[in-house]
């Protein structure tokens, strides 16, 4: 009887399982499990809660310079959530600022919000917040993004409330942003529009004043730059650079208004 045939089939180096990629992507699996990790540890360190959808966190700390596309070629970045941020921050600050401040009118309350979601006071919540830990960016040097730390905190709370919620995003700005991060009595003595007080003063003194915009440099990052120069009567010019010219318009302004404080008795022309 002839012996049953037990040889098996050998299989050619095509059909084989490529032991390198395989352990690759493995390597790959576990790092993003653990970035993923470290990003729910470091937002309940720094906000007290433990984030849902981790992936709306994720893209919150994109930056737009990273160039991260998804597999149908759309940008991956925390624009999207930077605006919507933006408008959550503006509506719960401005319901908290009405009714801490039942007796003030509708020009203080402006100038207050103003002063605490401005690009500057975000940036520097950013800051103390150490987001930039964990915003993902090109290799250029971080200053050349203007207020990246300001953007995250906005693209952040985009986050919150698109993960948890209206209700749960103002909680959370209230008990952290308002009474953790930002000083409001200090906020409320702080100097404000510069642009308006100089452009008061000229009119006081009979002086003109007079913005004009001087350069704009277009940065590798798609900013940019904008550098402004204010006019104080015929005699006198100072300038500002910022990435918008509302703020390059403020930087300016304000040396102009510190310098006729400090030199009122030679400015004053």
């Amino acid at each position: 009887m002839a012996s049953a045939d037990t040889t098996f089939p050998s299989l050619s180096k095509s059909t084989m399982p490529d032991k390198e990629s395989f352990f690759s992507r493995l390597k790959k699996i576990a790092k993003h499990s653990a970035d993923e990790s470290d990003l729910r540890t470091s937002i309940k360190r720094i906000l007290g809660f433990r984030p849902g959808n981790i992936h709306l966190y994720q893209q919150a700390f994109f930056h737009r310079s990273a160039g991260k596309r998804n597999v149908v070629g759309t940008k991956l970045n925390n624009e999207r959530l930077e605006y919507l941020g933006d408008s959550i921050l503006s509506a719960i600050v401005a319901s908290y600022l009405f009714k801490r401040y039942p007796g003030k009118d509708e020009g203080f309350l402006t100038e207050m919000r103003s002063k605490i979601v401005s690009r500057e006071s975000l940036n520097q919540i950013g800051r103390k917040m150490h987001l930039s830990k964990l915003i993902k960016t090109s290799p250029l040097p971080r200053d050349r993004f203007g207020h990246i730390n300001g953007d995250a905190v906005e693209a952040l709370f985009g986050a919150i409330f698109l993960d948890k919620g209206y209700r749960f995003a103002e909680k959370i700005i209230i008990k952290h942003l308002l009474g953790h991060y930002i000083d409001i009595d200090e906020v409320e003595c702080r100097e404000w529009n510069f642009k308006g007080k100089l452009i008061d003063w000229g009119q006081h003194n009979k002086q003109s004043i007079t913005f004009r915009t001087l350069s704009v440099i277009q940065q590798q990052d798609c900013k940019r730059l904008y550098r402004v120069e204010v006019s104080v009567g015929d005699k006198h010019t100072f300038t500002g650079e910022n990435y918008s010219i509302k703020s390059a318009e403020q930087t300016a302004a304000e040396a102009a208004y510190r310098a006729l404080l400090c030199h009122s008795t030679t400015l004053l022309l």
